[in-house]
């Protein structure tokens, strides 16, 4: 049988990649309460001990505007943890697929950023994220770095949930339109994680490397909301349609610099795993039904 270790597997990624296990695999799921990234020990003793063919990185620090003032922990977490896992498993030949972030790059552009773009992290969250890419690059050859963005799922706390909770509650709100990026479900990292697995149980390879993955198509934050708006009536996951202003950057900040220009290129992964990307509203009536059952 072929083991899978997932670290941060209690999280919104990591949960979907649990329950998503194709046939043919073991999954070896860890939340942080049991798999600490950052405890260089536990780490090197948790692989040992279970030596896994593959192992998949959903754990990270995610609280983009919290970073800005717990940046010890957003790189303990982000980057050194990273590098323990990477040198754990380098030591023991095995694979490393870890989750990365469009926070990589400054938002400055006008096409959507391909893997070979510059990166310029305007922010805490996005430099350790892209310290972590950095050491596990050095660190292990054998490597997947899948850059995703705007996630959100049935699990955790994202942008859907809290527009659902806001939804109910207020009969106007307000939501950023100037920035533009690509809404992505947990659920459709997972499928892309697992059928990268799927590639490397088979031919034993990988072309390694950097990988952008997202839902298609770019939207922004306020036509975002009134989709999960418009889902949710139809789901009876609100009782009336809130009136929703679009605002600008400008006129709602936040400790933590945006990109405002985050779409990325897809055509690397597409080409390789052989799948059209499905749309993010369609990702996100699934998401809204699994909220409704």
């Amino acid at each position: 049988m072929f083991k899978v270790l997932i670290a941060g597997a209690k999280g919104q990624v990591g949960t979907e990649l649990v329950k998503a296990a194709p046939a043919g695999f073991t999954v070896l799921g860890f939340g942080s309460d049991q798999l600490d990234i950052t405890n260089k020990q536990q780490v090197a003793a948790v692989i040992a001990l279970h030596q896994p063919n593959l192992i998949i990185n959903a754990a990270a620090y995610t609280a983009v505007d919290k970073a800005e003032s717990d940046v010890a922990q957003a790189f303990a977490i982000n980057e050194q943890g990273v590098a323990w896992l990477a040198e754990a498993a380098q030591a023991a030949d095995i694979p490393l697929f870890h989750i990365s972030t469009d926070y990589v790059f400054d938002g400055n552009a006008a096409s959507p950023y391909t893997e070979a773009d510059p990166v310029n992290p305007q922010g805490v969250y996005g430099a350790s994220k892209l310290a972590g890419e950095q050491v596990l690059a050095k660190t292990h050859s054998k490597h997947i770095i899948l850059r995703t963005s705007w996630v959100f799922g049935a699990e955790g706390s994202n942008f859907v949930k809290t527009m659902l909770r806001l939804g109910k509650e207020r009969d106007q709100l307000a939501v950023v339109a100037d920035q533009q990026g690509c809404p992505t479900s947990a659920a459709s990292i997972a499928q892309a994680l697992w059928q990268l697995a799927k590639v490397y149980k088979q031919q034993n390879s990988l072309p390694w490397g950097i990988y952008n993955f997202c839902n298609a198509t770019a939207s922004n934050w306020h036509a975002f909301a009134l989709e999960v708006f418009k889902q949710g009536l139809v789901l009876n996951l609100i009782s009336k349609l809130p009136e929703v202003k679009s605002i600008t950057t400008a006129d709602y900040p936040t400790p933590a610099k945006r990109p405002a220009w985050s779409v990325l290129d897809t055509n690397k992964i597409e080409a390789l795993l052989g799948y059209q990307i499905p749309s993010w509203k369609v990702e996100l009536a699934s998401v809204l039904q699994q909220l409704k059952d």
